[in-house]
Order: C-alpha cells, then structure tokens, then sequence
C-alpha cells in the first residue's frame, strides 16, 4: 500500500506541473491572443484557418439538446467553403435553443473554429471560445498538488511503519482531508473566479489553509486513538 501511494503521489505532482506550467499559459495566452484579435478584411476567406476574427453566415442543418445526465448542446453548422462543424456549447441558451433546421445565423470564426453564433440582438459562446477562467484551472492544479503531498505523506508513513500507521489511515483522516480539499479548492476557485480576482489567489490561499486544517484533524484523531483503552 504505502509503495502504490507513492506512485500516486508522483503521478499527482505530474498532473500539477501540467496543469500549471502547460494547461495554465497556454489557456491564457490563447484568451490574450483571441481579446486581441482584429476583424478580418472584407474579402473572401482564402484558408480555413485565420488569426483574425470571421464573421461567417451559417445555415443550421441540425441541433441536439440533451440535458440529461452527460447533457449535450450541439448544433451543425454549413458554410462554404470550409466550415461544416458540429458545435459544442455548454448551455442550450440563449441562441442554440432557438435553432432550427434551415435557419441562417451569423458566427464568429477564429483559428478555423467557431467561437460565438448570433440571432438577432441574442449572441452565444461556444464551448470553443476562449474563456479568462484561469481561477478554475488554479483550482484544478492546487487539488493535484494537494493530493500528491496527501498520498506522498501517507505512503511515506505507511513503509516506515506498516504495523503502526495511525491515525494516517483513509478513515478517518484520509477520507475527511480528502473531501475538504475538494470543498476548500472548488470554492476558492469561484470565489476568486466572480470578482475577477488574479488565479494565485487560488494556492496562496488554499495551501496555507489546508496545512491548518490537516494539523487541526490530525491532533483530534490523535487524541480520540490515545483516549481509546489499550488491549
């Protein structure tokens, strides 16, 4: 157990450095690049892919609005002589609803993707669209660097001490960590994410506070284990 724990740790601490050193800037920079972005020049698109923005007139050949469990919000989209995309969006308003097969909408190209689509005076993100949410990114990498120092120490404890490893057990201790990590991240991401605050709010805040809070629940744990009558 303590070895697997280990592993886990390392993949952890991988998936933190990826969040933060690839999926963070690249996120960023592609929001950056898309904000800056200039509109294209009134002629006829020559390439598929473009660094300024397109606006494309579309005609819908089908959309899928499934809010079940594992909702899709799709629509197809033509345009000759290089688009005829599936879409992806994340909510079905306040344009996707409204779609019918045949109608003609108005969309915004970047990059060879579709970013926004227009109906009247209503106007939709796709889910292609960059997004300045880098709060919850922040959040995502804080977990997974959280979650290898969890399993790094609790494996650690677990090979100097296979016999005696309490309280470094999953319950208890491992388990209440574990659901106040997801609890303390997810929340410090939104709360960060609303008001616009920079995304280093996220670990800043978090880090220090899970430390307290492992150091609170360890010493309780450890007092209810010596409270317990020995055999």
């Amino acid at each position: 157990m303590g070895a697997s724990l280990i592993t886990a740790s390392l993949i952890s601490a991988l998936a933190c450095y990826a969040v933060f050193a690839v999926w963070l800037p690249y996120d960023a920079e592609r929001y950056r690049e898309y904000m800056a972005a200039e509109q294209c020049p009134d002629r006829a698109a020559t390439q598929r892919a473009e660094d300024c923005l397109r606006t494309v007139s579309f005609t819908v050949t089908d959309t899928e609005l499934d809010g079940g469990r594992g909702s899709r919000y799709r629509a197809t989209l033509y345009a000759a002589p290089f688009w005829n995309h599936v879409v992806p969006f994340g909510d079905p308003g306040p344009v996707l609803e409204q779609l019918r097969p045949g109608e003609r909408i108005t969309g915004t190209v970047w990059r060879g993707a579709i970013m926004t689509i227009a109906k009247g005076d209503s106007r939709q993100n796709t889910s292609d669209a960059p997004r300045d949410e880098a709060q919850m990114t922040a959040a995502i990498g804080t977990f997974a660097g959280l979650l290898s120092v969890l399993a790094l120490g609790f494996g650690a404890v677990r090979l100097a001490r296979p016999r005696d490893h309490e309280p470094f057990t999953w319950y208890p201790y491992g388990k209440w960590l574990l659901i106040t990590m997801g609890i303390v991240c997810t929340a410090a991401g939104f709360l960060t994410l609303w008001p616009g605050w920079p995304w280093w709010l996220v670990p800043t805040v978090v880090v220090p506070a899970m430390a307290y809070v492992a150091w609170q629940l360890y010493r309780h744990f450890r007092q209810r284990l010596s409270a317990v009558p020995a055999p």
